[in-house]
């Protein structure tokens, strides 16, 4: 990613933020329902999908979100043949409850399921993450994919700490990506 590209992304994802700041609003609570929240419930429903680039996201919080400093994180994946296709994990972008950026995170398979695929197939995915769509918001749209365009270097070196953590395990791979006491496996603090 060039550092032009990186600047135009940074440029975007404060544009976004500064619009709905204006509004009164933000990237989180343009994403919630006004009638409340719901642990581990996916928002919006259905998912975002994007059938022109296969770029798919949700939102969701746990129990234990707010002890490790955010309200809850952004689920991207890309479906590389399309909506027919299995999700790849690509990210979870992890926000305060005022919407701004904490922490970008990788997960463990079993965590979100859909194709595993290693990392440098991953990350030949990340360019694909574009949500060009008005619906079901348009800026949070933009700033979702603003961000991994922003932090793609540091998303690249995110997964292949997570495929360098699953094989420092040294159980079989298939094995170490269904531990349910494996969750996170790399993280980075950003924002």
């Amino acid at each position: 990613m060039s550092d032009e590209a990186k600047q135009r992304a940074a440029q975007e994802m404060a544009y976004c933020e500064h619009v709905l700041a204006k509004s009164g609003t933000s990237v989180l609570l343009r994403t919630l329902p006004a009638d409340g929240l719901v642990t581990w419930k996916h928002y919006p429903q259905p998912d975002v999908f994007d059938p022109a680039t296969g770029a798919q996201w949700y939102y969701h919080c746990h129990d234990d979100s707010a002890r490790l400093g955010e309200h809850g994180h952004f689920h991207c994946f890309v479906r590389p043949q399309g909506r027919e296709s299995e999700p790849v994990h690509l990210v979870a972008v992890g926000v305060t409850g005022q919407g701004k950026l904490t922490r970008l995170f990788t997960v463990n398979h079993w965590v979100v399921g859909g194709d595993w695929r290693d990392a440098d197939a991953t990350n030949a995915l990340l360019d694909r993450f574009n949500v060009e769509m008005a619906t079901p918001d348009y800026l949070v749209n933009r700033w979702l994919t603003a961000v991994l365009t922003r932090y793609e270097d540091e998303i690249v070196h995110l997964n292949l700490a997570r495929d360098e953590r699953l094989r420092a395990d040294g159980r079989p791979l298939e094995e170490v990506r269904e531990d349910r006491s494996i969750e996170v496996l790399s993280e980075i603090r950003v924002g």
